[in-house]
Formats: C-alpha cells, sequence, structure tokens
C-alpha cells in the first residue's frame, strides 16, 4: 500500500465522517424543533386556559362588586330618609313652639296695652292730685309768711346761715381730731423707723484728737531728730507745717497740728526716717516727699473704701477723692468721713423702711458734706461749697437738694432731703461722736435759757437733750395760741444769730389754759 491510497482513504475516512455527522445535526435539530413545536402547543393551552379562567374570576369579583354596591347604596339610602324624617320632625316642632311663643306675646301685648291704659288713667289722677297739692302748700306757705313775718327766701337765708355755724364748728372738730390723730401715729412710726435704723447702724469711732505720738526706739533717737543746732526738726516743721512737741515723756515724740492730713505726713515721715536711720535735712525732704504721696494714695483708697461700703456706685472719681480727704476731716473732733459713711446707712435704712429708693438716699447721706473737704481753700461754708461740687460733676438735682437743705439753709421739699437732714442730726448727736469742752457746752446751754427767758410771757424754760431742745413755759393770759407762733420763731431767729452750736436746736412753746368753775 503506497501513500497515495492512505491518503485517499483518509480523505473519504473524513468525508464519510463529516457526511454522518451532518446528517446528525440534521436529525438532532428536527427532533428539537418537534419538541419546542410540542412544548409550544402546550403553552399556548395553558394560556388559554389561564385567560379563560382569569375572566371567568374578573366576571365573579364584577358580580360581587355589583351586589355590595347595591347593598351600599340601599344602606346609604335608608340613612338618608331617616335624617330627612327626624329633621322634619325637628322642624315642626320648632313650627309648634314659634307658633306658641307668637301666641304667647300676642297675649302679653294685649295685658301690656291693657295696663298702659290703667297707668295712663293713674298718671291723669296723680297729676290732678298733685295740682291739688301745689294749690295746699301755696296756701300753707302763704299762711306761714304770714305767721313768721318772713319770705321763703328770707327763711332759706337764715336755715343755711344756722346750719353753716354748725358744720363749720363740727368740722374744725373734726379736723382738730384727725391732726391729732395724725400726729400721733407719724410721731409713733418715726420713732420706730429712727429706732430701727440706729439699732441697725452701731457706729464705734469717738471723737478725734489734735495731736499724734511717734514711738520712738530710744531717747537718744530724740537728739537725732533735733539735729545740730536743731536743723534737722525745723527743717521738718518747715516743710510739713507740724509742731514737734519733743518732753520728758519716754520714747515718744509728739505731733501737733489742726489740719490732720499735714498731721499724718508728718507722722509717716518721721516713722520712716527713724526706720531708716539716716536724719538729715536733704533725707527729710526726701521722706516728706514720700509721705505726700503715700498720703494721696491712701487718700484714693479711703475714697474707694467708702463708695464700697456704702454700696453707692457710679460716682465720679473726683468725688471719689474728694471723699477720701474727708478722712483727715473733723467737725467737732468728728472724723467727716466716718460721719458721711453712718449717715449714709442711716439715711438708707430709713428710706427702705419708708418705701423710698435707698441707693439715692445712701447716695445723697455719703455727699452731704462734700463741701468740708474744700472749706480750706475756697472761701464760703460748707452746704454751698458741696452744692456748687456735686453740681460741677452732674449729679441729680433731688442729690444736690438733699445736700442744701441737710443744715436747713432751704426749705426740705423732698424725703431724701428729710431722710438725710434726719440721719445726719443722729449721727451728730450720738454719744461720744463730737467732743465739746464742758465749760463752753454749760456756758451755751445757759445762753440758750437766758434768750427764752427774756421775752415777755414766759414764765420758764428748759434746755435739755443736750442742748439740742429747748421747752418753753408761757404765761396763758399774755401770750395765746396766735402768739405762740410769732414768739416760737423769733426766739429760733435770735438763736441762730446769737449762738454757735452744732446741728439743730428744737424751740418748743407749751401753754396751759385752765378753766375754773364752781358749782353752788
Amino acid at each position: 500500500m503506497n501513500t497515495t491510497t492512505i491518503i485517499v482513504a483518509v480523505i473519504v475516512f473524513i468525508v464519510s465522517a463529516a457526511v454522518s455527522g451532518f446528517i446528525c445535526f440534521r436529525a438532532g435539530i428536527a427532533y428539537r424543533k418537534g419538541q419546542a413545536e410540542a412544548e409550544i402547543g402546550s403553552a399556548e393551552k395553558e394560556a388559554e386556559r389561564i385567560i379563560s379562567a382569569a375572566k371567568e374570576e374578573a366576571e365573579n369579583k364584577k358580580k360581587i362588586a355589583l351586589v355590595e354596591a347595591k347593598d351600599e347604596i340601599h344602606k346609604n339610602r335608608t340613612e338618608l330618609e331617616k335624617e330627612i324624617n327626624s329633621r322634619r320632625s325637628e322642624l315642626s316642632r320648632q313650627e309648634r313652639r314659634i307658633q306658641q311663643k307668637e301666641e304667647n306675646l300676642d297675649k302679653k301685648t294685649d295685658n301690656l296695652e291693657k295696663k298702659d291704659e290703667q297707668l295712663q288713667r293713674k298718671l291723669k289722677q296723680a297729676d290732678e292730685k298733685l295740682a291739688e297739692a301745689e294749690k295746699i302748700r301755696a296756701s300753707e306757705l302763704q299762711t306761714l309768711e304770714e305767721i313768721s313775718q318772713l319770705t321763703i327766701d328770707q327763711a332759706k337765708e337764715k336755715l343755711l346761715s344756722s346750719l353753716e355755724d354748725d358744720l363749720v364748728h363740727e368740722k374744725a372738730l373734726k379736723i382738730q381730731q384727725y391732726e391729732t390723730q395724725l400726729r400721733d401715729e407719724c410721731e409713733e412710726k418715726a420713732r420706730n423707723i429712727i429706732s430701727l435704723a440706729i439699732s441697725k447702724c452701731a457706729a464705734d469711732q469717738v471723737a478725734e484728737t489734735a495731736v499724734s505720738v511717734v514711738p520712738l526706739p530710744n531717747d537718744e533717737m530724740k537728739g537725732r531728730i533735733i539735729g545740730r543746732e536743731g536743723r534737722n526738726i525745723r527743717t521738718l516743721e518747715t516743710l510739713t507745717g507740724v509742731e514737734l512737741i519733743i518732753d520728758d515723756t519716754p520714747e515718744a515724740i509728739t505731733l501737733s497740728c489742726f489740719d490732720p492730713t499735714r498731721r499724718e505726713i508728718a507722722r509717716i515721715a518721721l516713722e520712716k526716717l527713724i526706720a531708716d536711720g539716716r536724719i538729715h535735712p536733704s533725707r527729710i525732704e526726701e521722706m516728706v516727699e514720700k509721705a505726700k504721696r503715700e498720703v494721696e494714695h491712701k487718700i484714693k483708697q479711703e475714697g474707694e473704701r467708702a463708695v464700697l461700703e456704702t454700696n453707692v456706685h457710679g460716682l465720679n472719681h473726683e468725688l471719689v477723692k474728694l471723699l477720701g480727704r474727708l478722712r483727715y476731716r473733723t467737725s467737732y473732733r468728728q472724723n467727716v468721713l466716718n460721719h458721711s459713711i453712718e449717715v449714709a446707712h442711716l439715711a438708707g435704712i430709713m428710706a427702705s423702711e419708708l418705701g423710698v429708693d435707698a441707693n439715692i438716699a445712701r447716695r445723697a447721706g455719703l455727699l452731704h458734706d462734700i463741701g468740708k473737704a474744700l472749706s480750706y481753700e475756697i472761701e464760703g461754708s460748707h452746704v454751698q461749697i458741696g452744692v456748687d461740687v456735686c453740681r460741677k460733676y452732674k449729679e441729680s438735682p433731688e442729690i444736690i437738694h438733699a445736700i442744701e437743705a441737710h443744715h436747713g439753709d432751704v426749705e426740705v421739699r423732698t424725703v431724701t432731703a428729710a431722710l438725710v437732714q434726719a440721719a445726719d442730726a443722729i449721727s451728730a448727736a450720738r454719744p461720744g461722736a463730737r467732743s465739746e469742752n464742758y465749760e463752753n457746752y454749760i456756758k451755751r446751754l445757759q445762753r440758750l435759757e437766758e434768750i427764752c427767758s427774756s421775752y415777755d410771757g414766759v414764765e420758764k424754760s428748759f434746755a435739755i437733750q443736750a442742748g439740742r431742745e429747748v421747752r418753753i413755759m408761757v404765761i396763758p393770759e399774755q401770750i395765746n395760741d396766735e402768739k405762740m407762733v410769732i414768739v416760737a420763731r423769733e426766739i429760733a431767729k435770735r438763736i441762730e444769730n446769737e449762738m454757735e452750736y452744732p446741728g439743730q436746736i428744737k424751740v418748743n412753746l407749751i401753754r396751759e389754759s385752765r378753766v375754773t368753775e364752781y358749782a353752788k
């Protein structure tokens, strides 16, 4: 077998295999096609069955829905008919009620017409009787005029005059009764408020002295302070304006000066010199300057302390400095700053009790003596200086009026001014607050009684309350009630012109009227 034969055989085999494969492929396709056509036929039958079943189900649901709709329509129709029937019955009832009311109104109208007719008849009868009464009254008045020999106008005038006299007397009695009652109640309330304010504001400061004592480590320091030929002590006295008293008192030097500020500067400077040990004129000048700066700083601190202690806000910083300067001012040896703080507290407490603005009262009380901080530099009373200063720094008119009126220079117009005036008197009159020479005190009381006793009609006079009040017994036959007012005013004016005294003096005139009768 050669190669050609093998090739031919292979080709024949391949061709026969391809032909057989193609025949098999065609047979598979025909089989699958038949199978698919059978499946399509069965699917079409199933679809027809489902469609027919769905149609039957839809027909059934349609029938059921129609039945339900008919039932719902029947039900709604039944309910609507019931509602219509009920409304018709309600309308019929309302119509019957309206008809009944109309019938009742007709009956009432008929009754009112009948009553109106009766009333008209009665009014006519009343008019006739009134006319008859007027005739009788006129005849009676004519008869009364003939009997009394007075006309109607004259009789009215006489009667009104009599009633007026009685009413004036009754009114005077009532007014006097109310005034007495009101005065008693006001005095009682004022005593309660003042006692409460004093009990709440317990101050412990006492009168200050005009000298300061500086302790020394030893007596040899006195010679160093005096210096060679007294140059150190002269320099210190010249720079400070304070008198140094060096006597036999062991280990102490006394500083004497009426100005507390200068005395404080000298005390601080002397203490610094003693602590430093170097005492000569140039060193003294340096220490005095330091002491002045320290006192200025302390003045500012004292002013701020007063403002915080009294709870007064919004003060101008210059006013705060002036308040600090009051720390080194005295009035009858009472420290003015402590006095101002005390007055602020007292005025605030009394204002709270009375329902007045306590902040304004405290502010006015704190500033009422602010003029004393400048009384050495500016001419005029401390009241006028204080008014000018507060007006300069835009204080309110109420505060300015309280400052102006706290010593009675002007008439009190506000409650705040009255409270500040009362608080100032309380603080000044407190025992131990102010110091006064005993002989001057006795002479002032004697002079006060002499002035009061010098007037005609004065029987006795008594100075009481440490000279802050005087009671004068007058002779009732010589001084009547109207003249008492004039005499009291004249005595008060004379006391103001001829005497010097702290605070104010109350003048009380007492007149006793006696009426004696005998039963026989």
